[in-house]
């Protein structure tokens, strides 16, 4: 039976070109690093063009309030309330990415805004405190400030579970087993920001699945100088081009001028208003927005957010550890990242990004299309997103994308991310009953059940939990909404109450054991080891 088995279990990924620790030659680098940064702008530039509308904020040029006389000070320009959010946003996304990548996992992980949050956002933004503010920007800043508090103090919850060790302690009862689902539904459970979100515009969404597709697979060993792979490794830098030019002369021609406005938003090249409305140079400080306001319901309701983005994290740090042909990150480090997570949603909160973060997916899929898992790449990503946030009129231009073309890209990304959870499953037994039970319980109910939540959830609505306390209704909304977090809860609590002690060779444990500790693998302290040599001062567990 050995001899017809011809691909047996691996630890590491094995046809990856640059792994954690290896980096490209500095050009390739760099290109690669302005590549990470225009696959996260769609997530960071979609959250605040939802969600600052709703805020009462504007996309146009304005004027502080003051009286205008011959004589007197002329007023100052508000710049557009959406450009000044998105360059917070990538600024603090900066930050974040590089205490990551240098003190937190070490893995090469992008640090980005996050969808779980739309939630308890939203039962802020209906606050009726805050809906009663007739001036729209007013209203704006106000509530600006009252997401501002909820989110510094609902990162307390991972700033203590990560640097306390519980998160660490609670991982010891993960399992490949139980992580297979959970890290496949980081990935499935965005199918909605895929076709869904492609399909509103598909005379550019289509061409540009078909071209990351075309370039990244059937073009990968085309090499035009120097033997270089140029289509395997910037193959959604040179798609977005083309596909950005080709919407450039569709909006230009005039194509969408009788279409429906939904067409034109999703289609046309200048609809975003970013351009016009963004500063040429605008430096992000904390506080920028004024004093945050702290409110008891909106905390709580923001914790679980932040509960939600820690399981999807960790999913994420699988997924990128794989890609990056490192281990699975122990329960020390994983608790490390967790609790330096924390502290960027801290700061997401001082500095008023309008959001929480959490590990950006569609950037750990992006390792394994273009085969490079390197740190350092990750990490100058990290400048340009402070660079361009900045200097906000040149940010401004990559910002104006279409979302299609981002989406049309995820659908890659994503499915990428999802398939390297199942690949987990290598290390278990699928031809026993128990654990295909698991498996496809915690895939059915993790896509099934968030869906059923968000079908009954709209902002004007408290969705399906519906009682007198409006963050008891954001809090299960928000955890019962997301598919990792869901298949986690099913997917851990089966797998450790079923059979367990029978099951131990089943479910992986005898491979997965030697990574619950920092010193159970000895590659661990080659991938995992803070810079500095600050593990003098921090001695891993």
């Amino acid at each position: 039976m050995a001899d017809i088995i011809s691909h047996p279990p691996m630890d590491q990924l094995q046809d990856l070109e640059y792994c954690i620790d290896s980096n490209p030659p500095w050009a390739e680098t760099i290109i690669l690093a302005f590549q990470n940064y225009i696959v996260m702008l769609g997530t960071s530039v979609m959250i605040p063009s939802v969600l600052v509308p709703a805020m009462g904020g504007t996309d146009e040029l304005a004027f502080s309030k003051m009286d205008v006389r011959l004589d007197g000070p002329t007023p100052s320009i508000l710049f557009g309330d959406k450009a000044r959010v998105i360059q917070t946003l990538l600024f603090v996304a900066g930050i974040n990415t590089l205490l990551q990548a240098l003190f937190g996992t070490r893995l090469p992980a992008v640090v980005g805004g996050s969808y779980a949050y739309v939630v308890p956002i939203a039962y802020i933004i209906s606050d009726t405190s805050l809906q009663h503010i007739t001036d729209g920007h007013e209203r704006f800043i106000q509530t600006m400030r009252a997401i501002q508090g909820a989110l510094i103090v609902a990162s307390s919850i991972q700033i203590i579970l990560g640097y306390s060790q519980v998160w660490g302690l609670f991982s010891r009862f993960f399992s490949p087993l139980g992580m297979a689902p959970v890290v496949g539904l980081v990935g499935l459970g965005l199918f909605q920001r895929g076709f869904p979100a492609l399909g509103n515009c598909v005379e550019i969404g289509i061409p540009m699945l078909l071209l990351v597709i075309g370039s990244s697979q059937y073009l990968k060993h085309v090499r035009l100088s120097r033997n270089f792979p140029i289509f395997e490794r910037f193959p959604v830098l040179i798609c977005i081009a083309f596909v950005w030019i080709y919407a450039i002369i569709l909006t230009a021609s005039g194509a969408y001028r009788e279409k429906r406005v939904i067409t034109q938003i999703s289609c046309r090249t200048d609809r975003a208003n970013l351009i016009s409305t963004a500063p040429w140079f605008k430096f992000p400080y904390p506080l920028q927005w004024g004093p945050p306001t702290f409110s008891a319901g909106h905390s709580f309701a923001m914790m679980s957010a932040v509960l939600v983005s820690m399981v999807e994290s960790t999913g994420a740090y699988k997924a990128a550890s794989r890609l990056a042909i490192a281990t699975p990150p122990p329960a020390y480090v994983l608790s490390r990242g967790i609790g330096w997570q924390g502290i960027g949603i801290l700061l997401d909160g001082l500095f008023g990004t309008g959001t929480g973060s959490t590990v950006s997916v569609e950037n750990v899929g992006l390792l394994g299309l273009t085969r490079v898992g390197s740190r350092r790449v990750v990490q100058i990503s990290a400048g340009f997103m402070i660079f361009f946030s900045i200097f906000g009129k040149f940010g401004a231009v990559f910002a104006s994308i279409p979302f299609p073309i981002f989406a049309a890209s995820y659908c890659v990304l994503y499915g990428l991310v999802a398939s390297v959870g199942l690949s987990f499953l290598q290390f278990t037994n699928m031809n026993c009953m128990r654990n295909l039970i698991i498996t496809g319980l915690s895939l059915f109910l993790g896509i099934s059940i968030p869906q059923f939540f968000i079908e009954y959830w709209n902002p004007t609505h408290n969705g399906l939990v519906h009682t007198n306390a409006g963050w008891f209704n954001a809090f299960l909304n928000t955890i019962f909404s997301s598919p990792a977090t869901v298949g986690l809860i099913v997917a851990v609590f089966l797998d450790n109450t079923i059979e367990v002690e029978r099951s131990k060779k089943d479910r992986g444990m005898p491979w997965w054991v030697k990574f619950r500790t920092f010193r159970g693998d000895n590659r661990n302290e080659e991938f995992y080891t803070l810079p500095f040599n600050l593990n003098r001062f921090f001695p891993p567990t």
